[in-house]
């Protein structure tokens, strides 16, 4: 459909280069708002020829506002993209190319570029890749070729291996207190904190808060039916599943156990479709210590060395087009903030909730005295199929095969780590989404970024009167044109936002 809708608007000769700059639908009001990017200066004729065809793919039932802006980039900007885009497909070809060998040169209705580049068997791939890529970013065509590059033994660096410390957390345990038996009179001393219980084990101790009891049966070969439990437990460092299987003679006092009450249970985990799966081999009564207070869990270092996703500097060539008032407040002074964005295989915060969703992009930018200085930008394979591919395809063009040809979460989070080492986190919609994303999987990995951050969702109701505070409703209202639910392209107008936004508050939130 989004092809259709194109052909029909690209009719016009002022959007005959524009691209869907993204579509929203709010089913609460029953409104569609369909944004347009173009390169090229439209009348209001085109803009109404636009709205007419756009019309015919919305349902009657449906109110739709169109929106155009115009973005045009130039051959600077669009060879920074390109060196980007290879550094994130093809990092071993990145490794040989500069920026002096790429070649980019305005053409009549896009651009023109040249890679040049060792001979090899992905090249060919190389510029179908960024062509495409460029084309859902910026208006206009392009057209690439490869050119060979002849490589001498000087042009040859090796790099220092950094040997990064090997470093593994050990487990964190509390005693259990409140002993009273219910199928066993041996009383554990100790419990595991449920947090640090992300192990395969043969038997374990957890002990907590039963938050939700259910009864459930199933069926036996014999055709008996048996009854077992799911349980729900919380020690105030996480929660936990288990799967319980009743003996006979204690299913009436399991029965028995009400949430809210305090127990410890004896406990395998074993991996199951990937995930880890927790059953319950003895359940007794038992408590946390009274007035528990988890101790901070060891941190493995921030690594010493970038491994995998490298960052690249920043310069804002159209800075000045967005902003007009360039006056940086004095607070930004010795300053440095991560501004990122994710984009994730679905909205699963929580493994409560269900699988946890993956990661499969990080963008984001460093801000240091109040400037734009450093961006971080890598696909990311989670290590799963991508559920409703077709879905996140139309919402960001992120492909399954563009994942599967990513650097694993386990590699890309490290780098991502030293990267925010020394600054202050900061997302739009990042307290209630991204952050607990990054918390999650560098929990898993041993790190421990924190969970606080600014927030520049907060911020802008706070400063700002508008109909709602979504990041490209903020966005225009600031004039800053971007490519919405693009990982990178968010972090970068995030980023802006956030420097507005502290230009008009003159100081920093809590944080």
């Amino acid at each position: 459909m989004t092809e259709d809708i194109l052909s029909a608007v690209r009719r016009s000769d002022g959007l005959k280069n524009a691209i869907i700059g993204g579509v929203e639908l709010v089913q609460a009001t029953g409104e569609v708002t369909v944004r347009l990017v173009t390169d090229l200066a439209y009348s209001q004729a085109d803009y109404d020829a636009a709205y007419k065809s756009v019309r015919t793919f919305v349902p009657d039932c449906f109110s739709l506002e169109l929106k155009i802006s115009k973005l045009s980039p130039d051959c600077r900007m669009v060879k920074q993209k390109i060196l980007s885009l290879i550094g994130e497909r093809f990092p071993a070809l990145a490794s040989v190319i500069t920026e002096g060998d790429v070649d980019v040169a305005k053409a009549e209705g896009g651009f023109e570029f040249t890679v040049a580049t060792l001979s090899g068997s992905r090249t060919e791939e190389l510029v179908g890749y960024v062509e495409g890529a460029l084309k859902k970013c910026y208006c206009g065509s392009f057209c690439g070729r490869v050119q060979k590059k002849d490589l001498s033994a000087k042009d040859i660096v090796v790099e220092e291996q950094v040997e990064e410390e090997v470093f593994e957390a050990p487990a964190r345990t509390f005693p259990v207190n409140n002993f009273v038996p219910i199928e066993s009179a041996d009383a554990p001393s100790r419990a595991l904190y449920i947090a640090d219980f992300n192990f395969v084990s043969e038997n374990a101790v957890v002990c907590g808060a039963v938050t939700d009891i259910q009864e459930r049966s199933y069926t036996r070969s014999n055709g008996e039916e048996k009854p077992y439990f799911n349980i729900t437990l919380a020690d105030g460092t996480g929660s936990l599943r288990l799967t319980y299987f009743s003996r006979k003679k204690s299913v009436d006092k399991i029965r028995a156990v009400k949430a809210g009450e305090s127990i410890v249970c004896n406990c395998r985990s074993e991996v199951h479709g990937g995930m880890l799966r927790y059953t319950a081999t003895a359940i007794n009564y038992g408590s946390p210590p009274e007035n528990f207070v988890p101790e901070k869990r060891m941190a493995r270092p921030v690594p010493k060395a970038y491994h995998t996703v490298f960052p690249e500097p920043y310069v804002g060539y159209t800075q000045a087009d967005f902003f007009t008032d360039t006056a940086l407040p004095e607070c930004f002074k010795g300053t440095s903030f991560v501004v990122f964005d994710l984009e994730t295989t679905g909205l699963c915060t929580t493994p409560v909730a269900g699988e946890m969703d993956g990661i499969i992009e990080i963008g984001a930018y460093k801000v240091v005295d109040g400037e734009i200085k450093e961006k971080f930008s890598t696909f990311v394979n989670p290590e799963r199929p991508v559920p409703l591919e077709d879905r996140i395809v139309e919402l960001t063009g992120i492909t399954q095969a563009m994942v599967n040809s990513a650097p694993s979460y386990k590699d890309v989070l490290p780098d991502f780590v030293r990267f925010c080492d020394g600054s202050v986190l900061v997302g739009h919609n990042a307290a209630g989404f991204d952050i607990k994303f990054i918390d999650f999987y560098c929990r898993e990995l041993g790190y421990d970024v924190g969970r606080r951050v600014i927030d520049t969702l907060f911020l802008s109701q706070k400063l700002l009167r508008l109909a709602n505070n979504k990041l490209n409703t903020v966005a225009d209202h600031f004039g800053i044109t971007f490519n919405h639910h693009r990982a990178e392209d968010d972090a970068l107008a995030t980023a802006k936002i956030f420097i507005e936004l502290i230009k008009i508050k003159k100081s920093f939130p809590d944080y």
